[in-house]
């Protein structure tokens, strides 16, 4: 037996000036044999839905909603809140500084064409014949159709009962063929970058006319800086140079800090 409609409760929830979607799944109302998955997810509809975990490789997990509310509230240790992805022209949720700092990277990823935070509910039934359950934070989709799946959490803020989770998540993962990371802190330099470049990464800092000029300028590695001012007056490029960047049509070392004599070129792909 599947869940009834009836068995979830959907709504809206206020956060951080944002209305979020709040979905609430309940159990199958019968376990399945031991040790398989079932997978819990709500669709574009807003349709939930139980099936078996191999059902999920004909399931758009990329555009399903949230299957957790995100929640903020007076003293609570992270923070909440919605990342709006140029990947995806949408919002797609965090419920922590780590969380936003990885669906960046997924977000400047140019392999990644769709990304859902707290995709699906994976239900399996322990050693001990309890059901267990587990949301992953987050779902992305590559151009080539694969998938990963991901958790985020900090190394030592693994405790045994979440690595028992992550296992089992992982193992789930393998038999459909998608891949698992659990990942924890980045570099610190990669995320300042990202987090910077971010900010240009909405598409209205396109803007064609100087995008050509900085190619022209940028087709053999020159420094930030001076190549912005020969490209013209730099409060006018630099937006679209770091547009360029976020988009990796320009290309720059981020494993340091970006700085004017930073140096970039055109990647050779493009």
């Amino acid at each position: 037996m599947r869940v009834a409609a009836k068995d979830w409760l959907i709504g809206t929830e206020e956060s951080c000036g944002v209305t979020a979607s709040v979905v609430m799944a309940a159990r199958p109302a019968e376990p399945v044999a031991q040790g398989s998955f079932e997978l819990g997810y709500v669709s574009e509809d807003q349709v939930e839905h139980w099936a078996p975990v191999g059902v999920a490789l004909t399931v758009p997990l990329e555009r399903c909603a949230p299957v957790r509310r995100f929640t903020a509230k007076k003293g609570q240790r992270h923070l909440s809140g919605l990342w709006w992805s140029a990947t995806t022209g949408g919002h797609v949720g965090f419920e922590s500084w780590l969380e936003r700092d990885h669906v960046m990277v997924l977000d400047f990823d140019p392999v990644v064409v769709g990304i859902a935070s707290q995709p699906f509910w994976l239900s399996w039934t322990d050693e001990a014949g309890k059901r267990v359950s587990h949301a992953p934070d987050f779902f992305a989709r590559h151009t080539d159709g694969t998938a990963v799946v991901i958790d985020c959490r900090p190394v030592e803020r693994r405790g045994p009962r979440d690595v028992i989770k992550f296992d089992a998540t992982e193992r789930a993962c393998a038999l459909v063929g998608w891949e698992y990371r659990l990942v924890g802190a980045l570099d610190v330099f990669l995320v300042g970058n990202l987090r910077w470049l971010g900010g240009y990464r909405h598409p209205r800092h396109r803007l064609p006319e100087v995008e050509g000029l900085l190619r022209a300028v940028f087709t053999t590695p020159t420094p930030l800086m001076a190549g912005a001012g020969l490209a013209g007056d730099p409060i006018a490029v630099l937006p679209v140079l770091f547009h360029l960047l976020w988009r990796g049509e320009l290309c720059a070392d981020l494993s340091v800090p970006l700085h004017p004599g930073t140096v970039v070129s055109v990647l050779a792909a493009t």
